[in-house]
């Protein structure tokens, strides 16, 4: 009877919310001590946020638009400017994902104490991740908004609908980091293939490129990427002035969602053993 309510508790999508709630000032802490902690110390400080997705951003400017001279619409020269922006909203929501599915497997690892001598809510480091990562994200749609007034003079209504791809992509790298980061536990070495399958994916997803320049064949592969969705609904809302397809996101939403609880109830129900492997 035990074990059927323990279930029940895992499965009740209410139940969960219920628990993370109660934890909410203690996440919030912990995502401002991890943001404040990663710049302590040095002279620039946060500023840091926006050095350094500003040099990357110049770097892959430069080898894609200058050198292999791509062009974001196939059969039309795209304004260097325009190409940078077009690549920076696609690296604001991919850097999110990669940042807490890199980190993921290492989550509980770093943290022994933790584990072993402390009762701490465990099931909240991957959502201070999310956090964590979030507000660099944020910070570089910041440019990417700035980067829009200076070179069109304005910025569309529709960037009021950016909050619903990135619902999307958190709770798709939520999902992940909850399931990577109990894996992490009993398989050590999980951490440097991540860091492959994560390269790999960052050429598999429209970063550089649009969707349509992808052959017909090799375009379904493509599709069924989550992230190619959500790298399209972020240019969309943030450059274009699109409305992007609200069925399409609810589909996709609907696969977070439940993506999400399976990696919240597989973190849950692997837990128990964290203290007896490490």
């Amino acid at each position: 009877m035990i074990s059927k309510v323990s279930l029940w508790q895992s499965l009740n999508p209410f139940l969960m919310l219920r628990s993370l709630w109660s934890h909410r000032n203690l996440i919030g802490q912990l995502i401002r001590r991890e943001v404040g902690q990663r710049y302590r110390g040095s002279y620039l400080g946060i500023l840091w946020s926006f050095i350094t997705p500003l040099l990357m951003l110049m770097i892959y400017t430069f080898v894609f638009s200058v050198i292999f001279k791509s062009s974001w619409q196939p059969g039309s020269e795209t304004p260097i400017g325009e190409f940078a922006l077009t690549l920076f909203a696609g690296l604001a929501a991919f850097n999110l994902f990669s940042e807490v599915v890199n980190r993921a497997p290492t989550l509980i690892l770093i943290v022994p104490n933790y584990v072993k001598k402390v009762v701490f809510p465990l099931e909240i480091l991957p959502i201070v991740a999310v956090g964590s990562a979030l507000v660099n994200s944020l910070i570089a749609v910041c440019m990417v908004v700035i980067g829009r007034l200076f070179l069109m003079g304005r910025f569309s209504p529709t960037i009021l609908l950016l909050p619903l791809p990135y619902l999307s992509l958190c709770l798709l790298s939520l999902g992940l980091g909850w399931f990577l980061a109990s894996l992490g536990v009993y398989i050590r070495d999980i951490g440097s293939g991540i860091s492959i399958i994560v390269q790999m994916l960052f050429f598999l997803s429209p970063v550089f490129y649009p969707v349509d320049a992808v052959p017909e064949f090799y375009r379904r592969v493509i599709l069924i990427n989550p992230l190619t969705s959500i790298l399209t609904e972020f240019r969309q809302s943030l450059l274009w002035g699109e409305v992007f397809d609200l069925q399409a996101w609810g589909l996709w939403l609907v696969f977070t969602v439940l993506f999400a609880m399976f990696g919240y109830i597989w973190f849950m129900k692997t837990k128990k053993g964290f203290a007896d492997v490490m």
